[in-house]
């Protein structure tokens, strides 16, 4: 920043702002900021196919160009039943693993997912897809920081409405607005590396990450340590600056005060604490007469003590009062500029968010492909015009999918913790180009509806932009509406039967079926007597075979089967079924008629063989020449089968040469695989000596500045001195360690110490100790020596160092040293460093346990985050300890405690988070 800039936020202003100022006057209050405000309007709107619906039924899978689609209830509801019955919520629900961000966890789990209104947002949303594939390879999802966004949503609304916001609030404003600046720059990078990136660089590009705003609570508030900084503005300088002034006075006026009634026996020690907002000082009951004219602010519970005080300290009270108000007042004044600049950017912050979801879920997608081993998807953009209708060839597909599965078995499958490898049957899905109504037969259980679900499903997966669980290339159309009659919809509630349910149900998916549309409908115009239900059916499918892109049905109805015969744009499938086992196959045969073999079905379940009898005589009374027929019609699929079955040997062979082929190739490359590696060993040598090179300079630049502010330090400010530098020190370490790397923790439940041995202390907060006396074959203890102190300590209260840690302290000139074993090293000796002062110590002796206790909250609720408090509460008869340690282990504010052992006789150790 400029000089200008970093200028106070109220340097034009040197009077304090007033609580009435900085509530009704924060947006006035916005030009006193160090840096000039500016609102940049983002260039890029909304993304058209980037829906959001609170629930599967309100997503909306139609298309701009047909309006009927939208403006009914029924046409509403009968998508809704198509988006249940093919189970779009859960397939959205398996993306969620994969997400980020709290929002994108929010937009899967809601099926709140991006789904194109047109062949190219369908496209746009693939090619983004793949390009996070990409991205993939160059930066691993973890290194990409999406996860630090996050939903700012709630924050932003509440600076909007005129809410102050709090400083934890404005920081996580711009920890995400950094962490997105950071993403943006890491996908430049990638792009730079590979352009199959760049789909993912225009997501971002065009959004406004308000540099601006960063820099302002940059320069304001210190995030680290959560609290508003003194140059923030220069009225609150100088109010924290008068009053340090006037708290050293008035601990110097109360040290002598203190010291004073000390030597004249009116205490056992000096003390001085506070009562009622007010500083004072301990004095016996008996000798009040020492402080003439002295406030009593309190007294013990014993009553045996009172706390005055001192009337020379009345006015340096009263002033530190009025400089605390003034802090106070100040502070939030400077939130309230903040939370303005906040609402001011309501509208760029949200557009980047919207950005970044839509990112996280391109990410999502990409994860999802990759853990299904889906394949990218040729989206038509119609039915006839991308094809050579009058081509004769059988190979001419509009639908060509290769060894599809459902995706919801298969997910079944590969999220399975047991490892089943019984996966989904994988099916064929192959429509003629000519053709615009595909006729499924078979028999019962043998997949007709799983493949209907499954084509649906997958329509659904490729216009949304995620990759299918198929092989090869998968073509299919892109379809505007998707609608479905598969189940048994009848309502006792609606008076419906299943005939009628499924009648409401078509009539109602003809009235706003397209052109572009796929239609799926299960077991067509069943519950009804046959010949009617045949005639019904033919009507409706000769109805929509010129309103429809694709129509798929299922039927046990043989005549539908007939269609084909008079008209091109019919095609037939049927249900393989095992002549051999009696059992389906639930594998598709294209172009095939297939039966219902009901009979063959309940001969294999165990029917009654005198039933089954009858049943055939009546069969061949019924239909005499079915059966010569049926028999005909086995022995070209059986001669088709064994056709098949030598074209997969030769394809077979062929594979085998390409792989030997490839096999030689890569024994070949494989003679200079040592030379690569020799190579690469140097090259990572080298990038290792200069991260320790790195680590060496800043950490003796951090010894030196250590030095140099601990000769100006007071005795007060040791501790958080001391910490500052090891946080900064854990810090160097861990920029220098390998991030990918994983602790092994080893393992010491068997672990006997030796004597002069190193160990890790876990009693003592994990300090670092000496094995003065081995345990023996009786002896659960161990003695340890932690610098003059010795002590027992239970044999599974230590563990051992880590080993590379200790092979690196003694061959240190032979290897280099492991930082990642340097830095858990140090993380143990990171704790605060407990240096007992009369301001971190509380002495509750003496005191009744309301008394007591009152005074350990005030005493915690005063003390800074990573601090510590010694709590002396005695021995005697245990009262007050008792109630101390009940206290500290509810506490919120307290992350742990240690109780009183030989080391704090009478006294606990309280650390505060």
């Amino acid at each position: 920043m400029s000089a200008d800039d970093k200028k106070p936020i109220n340097q034009l202003k040197r009077t304090s702002i007033s609580h009435k100022q900085y509530m009704t006057g924060m947006n006035s209050l916005s030009h006193h900021f160090l840096i000039p405000t500016t609102i940049h309007k983002s260039s890029r709107a909304a993304s058209p196919y980037f829906l959001r619906a609170n629930s599967p039924s309100t997503l909306r899978i139609t298309s701009p160009s047909n309006p009927r689609a939208t403006s009914s209830h029924d046409s509403q509801s009968i998508q809704n039943q198509t988006l249940e019955v093919l189970e779009w919520r859960a397939l959205c629900n398996q993306l969620s693993p994969f997400a980020s961000t709290t929002m994108g966890l929010s937009a899967t789990k809601n099926a709140e997912i991006p789904v194109g209104n047109s062949p190219e947002e369908s496209r746009n949303l693939l090619n983004e897809t793949a390009a996070a594939l990409a991205a993939m390879e160059i930066i691993e999802s973890r290194r990409l920081g999406l996860s630090e966004i996050q939903d700012l949503s709630d924050i932003v609304e509440r600076a909007s409405t005129g809410q102050l916001l709090t400083v934890r609030e404005l920081c996580t404003v711009r920890s995400s607005l950094m962490a997105a600046t950071s993403t943006f720059q890491k996908l430049l990078e990638a792009a730079n590396h590979d352009n199959r990136v760049t789909p993912l660089v225009h997501i971002l590009k065009g959004c406004d990450f308000k540099e601006t705003l960063k820099k302002k609570i940059g320069f304001c508030i210190d995030c680290n340590m959560s609290m508003i900084l003194d140059r923030a503005s220069e009225d609150l300088e100088i109010i924290r600056s008068e009053r340090r002034r006037n708290m050293e006075n008035l601990d110097s006026l109360l040290k002598q005060v203190s010291m004073r009634i000390y030597q004249a026996g009116g205490i056992d020690r000096p003390m001085i604490t506070k009562r009622r907002s007010r500083m004072c000082v301990a004095i016996r009951a008996t000798h009040k007469s020492l402080l003439p004219g002295g406030v009593v602010l309190s007294v013990s519970s014993s009553r045996a003590t009172c706390f005055i005080e001192p009337k020379e300290a009345v006015e340096l009270n009263n002033m530190e009062v009025r400089y605390s108000n003034s802090e106070k007042a100040e502070e939030m004044a400077i939130l309230s500029i903040l939370t303005s600049e906040v609402s001011n950017a309501q509208r760029d912050i949200s557009h980047l968010l919207d950005r970044i979801l839509e990112l996280d879920i391109a990410f999502a997608r990409a994860s999802h492909a990759k853990w299904m081993n889906g394949v990218y998807p040729n989206v038509t953009s119609e039915h006839s015009k991308t094809l050579d209708l009058s081509s004769e060839d059988d190979e001419s597909l509009a639908v060509d999918i290769d060894s599809a599965q459902h995706p919801l078995l298969l997910g079944s499958v590969l999220g399975s913790p047991k490892g089943r490898d019984i996966f989904p049957v994988p099916i064929d899905i192959k429509v003629e180009s000519r053709a615009k109504v595909v006729v499924i037969s078979g028999p019962n259980t043998g997949g007709k509806t799983a493949l209907l679900k499954t084509l649906g499903l997958i329509s659904l997966m490729s216009k949304s932009g995620m990759y299918l669980p198929a092989k090869n290339c998968p073509r299919l159309p892109w379809f505007d509406l998707i609608l479905a009659d598969i189940g048994d919809p009848q309502s006792l509630e609606q008076s419906l039967s299943t005939f009628s349910g499924h009648i409401s149900r078509i009539r109602h998916i003809l009235d706003i079926v397209s052109e572009n549309s796929l239609v799926l409908l299960d077991e067509i115009c069943s519950g009804t007597d046959p010949s009617e239900g045949v005639a019904l059916a033919t009507s409706i499918l000769k109805y929509i075979k010129n309103r429809v892109n694709v129509a798929v049905v299922s039927t046990h109805y043989g005549d539908l089967s007939r269609l084909k015969d008079n008209e091109s744009q019919f095609q037939n499938a049927a249900m393989e079924f095992s002549m051999e086992t009696f059992q389906p196959t639930f594998r598709v045969l294209w172009g095939r008629t297939g039966a219902s073999n009901a009979l063959r079905v309940a001969k294999s379940i165990g029917f009654n063989r005198r039933i089954l009898e009858n049943a055939h005589k009546w069969t061949e009374k019924l239909n005499p020449e079915q059966e010569v027929e049926r028999k005909g019609s086995l022995f070209q699929s059986l001669m088709e089968e064994r056709n098949k079955l030598k074209l997969q040997a030769t394809k077979t062979s062929a594979f085998h040469r390409d792989l030997m082929n490839l096999y030689h190739e890569l024994e070949h490359e494989s003679h200079d695989l040592e030379k690569r590696e020799r190579a690469l060993l140097k090259k990572e040598t080298q990038n290792v000596q200069e991260d320790l090179n790195s680590a060496k300079s800043k950490l003796q630049k951090l010894v030196a500045d250590f030095k140099s502010q601990l000769e100006i330090a007071q005795a007060d400010q040791y501790n958080s001195l001391i910490l500052k530098t090891e946080e900064t020190v854990a810090d160097i370490i861990e920029s220098c360690c390998p991030k990918d790397l994983a602790s092994v923790e080893e393992p010491y439940s068997d672990y006997s110490p030796q004597a002069g041995e190193k160990v890790v202390v876990i009693g003592l907060g994990g300090k670092l100790g000496t094995v003065v006396e081995e345990p023996g074959d009786d002896d659960e203890t161990v003695l340890v020596q932690h610098g003059k102190i010795r002590v027992r300590i239970k044999r599974k209260d230590i563990k051992p160092l880590p080993r590379s840690t200790i092979s690196q302290t003694s061959n240190r000139s032979k290897r280099q040293v492991n930082m990642k074993d340097l830095g858990s090293v140090l993380q143990m000796q990171s704790e605060p460093v407990r240096i007992q002062t009369s301001k971190n110590t509380l002495d509750l002796r003496g005191m009744r346990a309301e008394e007591a206790i009152r005074q350990l909250d005030m005493a915690i609720a005063g003390r800074d985050t990573g601090s510590i408090l010694f709590i002396i509460h005695g021995m005697g008869t245990g009262v007050i300890k008792e109630l101390v340690l009940e206290r500290l282990s509810k506490h919120t504010r307290v992350s742990r405690y240690e109780q009183a052992n030989p080391i704090n006789h009478g006294c606990t150790v309280a650390y505060i988070k």
